[in-house]
């Protein structure tokens, strides 16, 4: 299939770029801007886009374009960062802006060009700009505070801009990524839910022969689509093992047992543990304790299960491409642990068990576009994100059942008045966003004092939390209407038992994260 390579200068918005160019159905992979050249050239790309960074081109010891971009001859994007590399490195001069650019600009197109056609709107974030443009480049576009705010060498087809054609904020950005993609570079748009499919039904059938294959299902999207795609492949050959840990939201187990038995046909294991993991959660409240209670749990419900059905020799696992990236990025070993990742604990890897990843290329989108190709109902392929300990990162204190009862019922009710509303999901206006890209109730160790028919009342708080994001990494509050906060908080009062008070929260992460635990 063919392959663009976006090399990563460290951008926040790297892997949105990735996303882009997939969205106009060309395959696209992000890797580092130091990956091996044997690496990147394995790939066969049709051209080359370097992203954004932090770094300053003119620093001693700041990342360079491998030499290998160069001599490929390919069609070359450089990106913010990027372009001032391609500048630096090409002859050009790279010197501190007198004004730094950050948020909207105008852009003016200087001459004809395929990408940058009329006046646009776009999204600038860089303290640097270019001064002196390098031999057989031509200044293509200006904005007020950037007389070079994009570049070209037309025989080379190298072309750069300094604003991020990659995020929403330039409306017309995903156009000029299909344009260099498609028309410049010569990729065929073939990247489509029934190619995804097919490519990853191959591997897997290839991997793993006539072997039974086991899957851990969770739950979530992730686990839940893996399995289906493997189901796919390799039929009866397939086992699944779902542990009701008692820890999923409400009705939720029932609609992963119905989507994997009913819909798709796959020889399910049900494992009833709720018991099992409330007794090992009883008094604590710390919440990494809980985690790694949680996932040691998990581990030896499920092994034990395993050998029961003879330990076949591969395991589904539901990794997907952003926990590929993320695990590869070089300054991930000094990373400080904010918290153990959501997800239950890996398996020990003694099981020896070979792993199998059908969704290890697939975006978050992506994964959710397949599941439906493959035939799940939307309520599962359109399930909001959920930690892998479930509830337990949002019942805070102590975990009793009645308090996970308590949240249940507030969750439940803020998920039904969302999706009446047509919130549950996001929408993209010309100016702003609506909708939710997650949205939960969290239960607090807090009682505070109410009146109920007269009475006085000491009872728990209920926190409601919504965001907006593109990738998750960094998010923003969502800005619900007032009528729909106000219908949600009456019901959850009026309807679960024990809550007296109900709070929204309106911290963005950073500095919070999405999750309160």
């Amino acid at each position: 299939m063919d392959t663009l390579v976006v090399l990563d200068f460290g951008s926040q918005t790297a892997q949105l770029i990735a996303r882009r160019v997939r969205e106009c159905q060309v395959y696209c992979e992000l890797l580092p801007w130091n990956a091996p050249a044997e690496q990147v050239l394995s790939l066969r790309p049709k051209g080359f886009i370097l992203s954004g960074g932090p770094a300053s081109v003119y620093e001693e010891g700041s990342p360079r374009i491998p030499e290998y971009v160069f001599r490929s001859g390919l069609p070359i994007l450089g990106i913010c960062y990027g372009m001032q590399a391609l500048a630096h490195q090409l002859g050009g001069k790279v010197r501190p802006a007198p004004q730094r650019e950050y948020g909207f600009a105008l852009l003016t197109p200087l001459r004809p060009n395929p990408l940058i056609q009329s006046a646009e709107q776009v999204w600038m974030s860089h303290g640097d700009r270019i001064e002196e443009l390098p031999p057989g480049f031509v200044s293509i576009a200006a904005s007020e505070h950037s007389p070079i705010a994009a570049m070209a060498d037309f025989q080379r087809r190298y072309f750069a801009f300094q604003f991020h054609p990659e995020v929403r904020h330039t409306p017309n950005g995903i156009a000029m990524l299909r344009h260099f993609a498609v028309e410049i570079c010569g990729a065929k748009p073939e990247w489509t839910p029934a190619s995804m499919i097919e490519q990853t039904v191959q591997r897997i059938r290839q991997q793993v022969g006539d072997q039974r294959v086991l899957s851990a299902v969770s739950g979530g999207v992730d686990s839940t689509v893996a399995t289906a795609m493997v189901q796919r492949a390799v039929g009866e050959q397939l086992i699944a093992i779902f542990v009701d840990t008692g820890l999923l939201r409400q009705g939720e187990a029932r609609q992963v047992r119905e989507a994997l038995q009913t819909h798709l046909g796959v020889e399910l294991i049900v494992v009833d543990a709720a018991e099992t993991f409330l007794k090992a959660l009883k008094g604590v409240t710390d919440p990494e304790r809980k985690r790694q209670i949680i996932g040691e749990t998990f581990i030896r419900i499920f092994e034990a299960q395993a050998r029961q059905v003879g330990m076949p020799p591969f395991l589904v696992q539901g990794t997907i491409y952003p926990d590929v990236v993320e695990s590869s990025a070089p300054d991930r070993a000094q990373a400080q642990r904010i918290k153990t990742h959501h997800n239950v604990g890996g398996l020990p890897e003694d099981l020896g068990l070979e792993l199998v990843e059908p969704l290890r290329y697939l975006f978050k989108d992506e994964v959710r576009m397949v599941g439906e190709a493959l035939g799940l109902p939307p309520e599962i392929v359109w399930r909001q994100p959920f930690p892998g300990p479930g509830l337990a990162v949002r019942c805070l204190g102590e975990i009793t059942a009645e308090r996970l009862e308590i949240l249940r019922q507030a969750d439940a009710i803020f998920i039904e008045e969302l999706q009446k509303a047509g919130y549950l999901r996001l929408r993209y206006t010309e100016d702003q966003v609506e909708g939710t890209a997650q949205a939960f109730a969290v239960l607090l160790p807090v009682q505070s004092v109410g009146v109920m028919g007269d009475q006085r009342t000491y009872q728990e708080t209920v926190a409601l939390r919504a965001v907006t994001t593109e990738d998750f990494m960094t998010a923003d509050w969502a800005r619900l209407p007032y009528d729909l906060l106000a219908r949600v908080a009456n019901r959850i009062v009026n309807e679960v038992k024990g809550v007296n008070r109900v709070v929204y929260d309106i911290t963005s992460k950073p500095p919070a994260t999405i999750e309160w635990e």
